[in-house]
């Protein structure tokens, strides 16, 4: 167990600067255009289903499953007071779990701690994948979750440090983008059980108050994130 811990804590010297500077321009290009965000957004799925989940927990919810879909949406399963506390901690988890994974991902990188920033990856796929209720969603999961083992198994340290600068800049970048997406639903009045209007209807305050906190946790979470992240 000692071998074990002292593996996971071991500290990676810092990348070059100009590795993470091409690591953020290509997350940037997975995150805003369409073509790679349809793929890069199913991991932002995850996350921000992971976000809801942890937080049922926490709020003591019976947490009944998750499903992920398709196209790219997703959906965590919860039984308990239809309102309260835990309820709107609930709903108000999922859109802000992306951008402070991320946050939280930039500080253990900018501490050298890439194997237990993949370490931790795997384990949180692995919780989800025992609370996943449909095929698709269990598919995907398997297969992010084996992508990740195979980076721990076969890749050298290089990779696997330029990998985990993607994936941070992915969940700080990708954080936004649902939300502005979010926005421009409500607007056509689209999205009328988004998390943002099911806040609404539990509390006093209005949907676009949602949006708006939302937005902020997630700039502030990316530009509190790169600053971690700049090696300069």
């Amino acid at each position: 167990m000692e071998q074990l811990w002292a593996h996971l804590i071991k500290v990676q010297p810092d990348p070059d600067p100009w590795v993470v500077g091409v690591s953020a321009l290509a997350a940037f290009v997975l995150v805003g255009f369409r073509m790679p965000w349809q793929v890069t957004r199913g991991l932002i799925t995850i996350a921000h289903e992971g976000g809801h989940a942890l937080m049922a927990l926490v709020t003591r919810r019976k947490l009944e499953g998750i499903r992920l879909h398709s196209d790219t949406s997703g959906v965590t399963l919860t039984r308990g007071r239809p309102t309260g506390p835990g309820m709107v901690l609930t709903a108000l988890a999922g859109y802000v779990a992306p951008p402070l994974l991320g946050l939280a991902a930039a500080w253990l990188t900018e501490m050298g701690h890439i194997t237990l920033l993949i370490w931790s990856v795997l384990l949180f796929l692995v919780c989800m994948l025992l609370l996943i209720r449909n095929l698709y969603g269990a598919l995907i999961l398997l297969a992010t979750g084996g992508a990740v083992f195979a980076l721990i198994m076969y890749a050298p340290a290089e990779v696997q440090q330029v990998v985990a600068l993607v994936a941070v800049w992915i969940l700080l970048f990708g954080g936004i983008r649902p939300i502005i997406e979010l926005q421009r639903k409500r607007r056509r009045r689209q999205a009328r059980d988004s998390d943002a209007d099911q806040l609404a209807r539990l509390t006093f305050l209005p949907g676009g108050f949602y949006v708006f906190f939302f937005f902020v946790v997630s700039v502030a979470s990316a530009a509190f994130g790169a600053y971690l992240m700049n090696p300069l």
